[in-house]
């Protein structure tokens, strides 16, 4: 169930995060996109039934095992440290536009 769940968030929102409420570098990501004004979904599988699972789950798809998970047009993007990166070198709005993802620079 967790795949089917997973890939529907994914499918149904341009940008998703996979995150925990208490995590800095969650938080750091979803600040990042709200400077910006990009629209996301976020899911903080800690307060989430079932988030071990769901996060097992996206390790397996991802190759990661730590939150946050960005997702931007069905795509996986890395965590909290990849998005930073992206931000730095200009590349993160190259995604946006690519996706078509409205974003204020």
């Amino acid at each position: 169930m967790s795949t089917q769940l997973i890939n529907k968030l994914i499918q149904e929102n341009q940008v998703f995060i996979f995150s925990k409420s208490y995590c800095p570098y969650c938080t750091r990501v979803k600040r990042l996109f709200q400077k910006y004004k990009v629209v996301f979904k976020a899911m903080e599988l800690d307060n989430e039934k079932g988030g071990n699972s769901i996060q097992s789950e996206l390790t397996k798809m991802t190759k990661q095992s730590t939150v946050p998970s960005v997702f931007i047009g069905g795509q996986f993007y890395g965590g909290s440290s990849d998005i930073s990166a992206k931000e730095s070198d200009g590349s993160l709005f190259k995604i946006f536009e690519k996706a078509n993802i409205k974003f204020e620079k």
